[in-house]
């Protein structure tokens, strides 16, 4: 699919097959980071609905529910046992009811790449399900993950068995699980782990059928850099075509993380602001093509957190959330910035959400960019909001512009 998407027409399309959410005014909160198996985790999220719902979030990302062998939840095992590294069935069953009285919707992490298995197969190799529920024989596990499946129909999860979503009785059992957290357990909206390892159809028939309101994926693609000293490539076009293709193969059922708009950001940060602006005069990620699909955020668990994968400044985040919370897209905060320990953010974040609900910035918001020099970048949301980060100083003209929020670099104004 070309860049040129018509939004309406997949919106429309969507709610057709999945009730999903169309009216784009959402802000999702990851709630969690890559330590927060080590506390007991659904208590310590029930203690904080009441500030989230609060805050404007309407739904939350919570971490994988399923018992899982490695202690973060991303290696699954028996998909009904919900009893976790984050805390009991029971708990987590409480914190749900709380959000749901709060009208925050819940989000579960959905890992159906890979499954550990609990028994050795023909090879020796870990992928019989045998005496858990959903118990797969090898036929269930692609071939090049040493199954008995057929090949994957993406990229291999080294080390542990992918799931061969080829397979109909596999596709079945993972529809029945997903109507199951739906109806059963009572998440609402579900995020797709790791969506490189298996085609996009599969996400498309799994939303068809379990009915999310929302969904999103992670197609987590490396950005352009270019030798010698592999500085990131000011356009990142073929970047952000892969993530719209791999929605569009979703049907535009499945929202995506706009790790282009990441990649992007965390540098033009640093001195180079120029980059927030592409050859069109648009934003330069997934955002400025399909924005109504486009979920961005400015740290996730595997990104910051202590792993740090792909981390942004640490002294520019405020200038990243008064970027994404001003912009169109769906923005995403994350837990460690709402909840810093020294409380830094958590107001500042707060009050410009506070100001695109009131303004009324939604997913679809235009944009017109004013200025995008190496410290200065300054745009106009729906000629009802303006915005500027960088060094460099800048304010409206006219009298109608009014002072809404502004800190370290940032500054927002509204009418």
């Amino acid at each position: 699919m070309g860049q040129m998407v018509s939004d309406e027409n997949f919106e429309e399309q969507a709610a057709r097959n999945g009730g999903i959410i169309k009216h784009g005014r959402e802000i999702l909160f990851q709630a969690f980071n890559w330590e927060s198996h080590k506390h007991n985790w659904w208590s310590n999220l029930e203690e904080k609905v009441a500030d989230l719902a609060q805050s404007g979030f309407t739904s939350a990302w919570l971490p994988p529910p399923t018992q899982s062998l490695s202690p973060e939840g991303y290696l699954p095992q028996n998909l009904y046992c919900l009893d976790s590294c984050y805390g009991s069935l029971h708990d987590l069953q409480a914190l749900l009811r709380k959000m749901k009285e709060h009208n925050v919707r819940a989000m579960a992490d959905v890992v159906i790449n890979h499954r550990v298995g609990t028994t050795q197969g023909s090879n020796g190799m870990y992928n019989r399900y045998d005496g858990i529920p959903v118990s797969w024989d090898e036929h269930a596990v692609t071939s090049c993950s040493g199954g008995k499946g057929n090949e994957s129909t993406g990229d291999n999860f080294d080390g542990v068995p992918n799931i061969d979503h080829t397979q109909p009785f596999v596709r079945k059992d993972i529809i029945d699980w997903l109507i199951w957290l739906r109806e059963s357990i009572g998440f609402q909206d579900f995020r797709f782990d790791f969506t490189k390892g298996y085609a996009a159809k599969f996400v498309k028939e799994y939303i068809e059928q379990s009915k999310p309101l929302f969904a999103v994926g992670e197609y987590w693609d490396s950005c352009e850099y270019s030798p010698p000293d592999y500085r990131l490539n000011y356009n990142q076009d073929k970047h952000r075509q892969r993530i719209i293709n791999w929605m569009d193969s979703t049907g535009g059922l499945c929202a995506a993380f706009d790790f282009t708009t990441k990649g992007i950001l965390q540098e033009a940060v640093k001195g180079e602001l120029w980059r927030l602006r592409d050859p069109e005069g648009k934003p330069p990620g997934v955002m400025g093509w399909w924005p109504s699909r486009s979920v961005t955020f400015v740290e996730n668990h595997d990104t910051g957190s202590t792993q740090g994968h792909w981390p942004f400044p640490s002294d520019h985040i405020m200038e990243g959330y008064a970027y994404i919370l001003t912009h169109p897209g769906i923005p995403t905060v994350f837990y460690d910035h709402f909840y810093a320990k020294d409380d830094s953010f958590h107001g500042g974040i707060a009050k410009l959400m506070e100001i695109r609900k009131c303004q009324d910035i939604h997913s679809r918001s235009a944009v017109k960019i004013l200025e995008a020099s190496s410290d200065l970048y300054s745009a106009i949301v729906d000629d009802k909001l303006c915005m500027k980060i960088g060094d460099g100083s800048w304010c409206p003209s006219g009298p109608e512009w009014k002072l809404a929020a502004s800190g370290d670099r940032y500054a927002v104004w509204h009418k």
